[in-house]
């Protein structure tokens, strides 16, 4: 899950700004359990794009 849509209970404000210690806490924590976490869906279908065309050349090349 991407933390750029998540609402903080404490302060009202996104949890990506980090305006208050339960924001920054959970940004925190969201990056440890996941490293794609920071990233926006586009940029995580832009690399599975990447990755498929990447294996579909290697398949072409090898047959």
């Amino acid at each position: 899950m991407t933390y750029d849509r998540l609402v903080c209970a404490n302060c009202a404000a996104p949890v990506n700004q980090g305006r208050c210690p339960v924001c920054r806490a959970n940004r925190e924590r969201l990056q440890q359990e996941n490293p794609f976490a920071a990233l926006n869906p586009m940029a995580l279908i832009a690399l599975l794009v990447v990755l498929i065309a990447a294996v579909a050349l290697l398949a072409h090349q090898t047959a």
